[in-house]
């Protein structure tokens, strides 16, 4: 079997008397989506900020790549690779498309001083950006401001700040989030092939895109994984029925 490339053992976190991760185990492999679903309030988003980094585990071990990286800060991890997109829009609404791209390949150099007065000057920067957005189809929008997109393109915009950081993993929270059936059916198409590049751990409340996408599925409720599995042998788990699909187990 393939080493993983992330590795969670018992990882836990609390807040006060509620347990929001509970002694989670899992892993993510190369090449493969590892859709992680639950109901509202599961810990899920919780879990991927313990991974990247923004909040620090009460117990157990995350490595990546063979390294125990608990000990590492947020920006520490991303430039090893972990590179999360996030559930709510954190791009520069004044920026262009292509700007808020190439801050991202500019962070991921180590420094950000002088952005605004090297950028424009910096074919390499540029070319990666354009890069970038040429791979997810927004190429012809670089100079439109952030403000000026559909709620759609914002989401290919956060996905191409994500390749401009060279990923080695890619965190996703809900990256589906207020998309309609057309933006759906192409981003699915499009993280379909990016997992040859970079492994994806998934947080998607999309169930249909979940199980066209997953190769494994681990289902997180109150924090703790209750199964783990394939699309169909999660489909047809009692437990999950009940607890998660809101299906008669029966």
């Amino acid at each position: 079997m393939t080493e993983p490339v992330l590795e969670l053992s018992g990882l836990s976190k609390s807040f006060g008397a509620l347990k929001v991760t509970d002694a989670v185990d899992l892993d993510l492999r190369p090449g493969e989506i590892h859709a992680l679903i639950g109901p509202n309030g599961a810990g899920k988003s919780s879990l991927i900020k313990l991974v990247a980094g923004e909040l620090a585990a009460d117990a157990g071990s995350i490595r990546f790549d063979g390294r125990e990286i608990s000990d590492l800060d947020q920006i520490e991890r991303a430039r090893l690779g972990l590179t999360r997109t996030f559930q709510v829009s954190s791009l520069i609404p004044e920026f262009s498309a292509r700007g808020n791209v190439m801050f991202a390949a500019q962070a991921r150099r180590k420094s950000i001083f002088g952005f605004f007065r090297q950028v424009s000057r910096d074919r390499e920067l540029i070319d990666e950006a354009m890069e970038a957005l040429d791979r997810v189809g927004l190429s012809g929008r670089a100079a439109v401001r952030v403000s000026e997109l559909s709620h759609g393109e914002k989401r290919l915009l956060e996905i191409a700040m994500a390749l401009a950081m060279r990923p080695r993993i890619f965190l996703m929270d809900e990256p589906m989030a207020g998309l309609g059936q057309e933006g759906s059916a192409k981003l699915i198409g499009f993280l379909d092939k990016l997992r040859t590049q970079a492994p994806i751990l998934l947080i998607e409340h999309d169930m249909d895109a979940v199980f066209q996408l997953a190769d494994r599925i681990s289902v997180l409720v109150s924090g703790k994984i209750i199964a783990r599995g394939t699309a169909d042998e999660i489909r047809n788990h009692p437990e999950v029925r009940t607890a998660y699909l809101g299906e008669d187990a029966a």
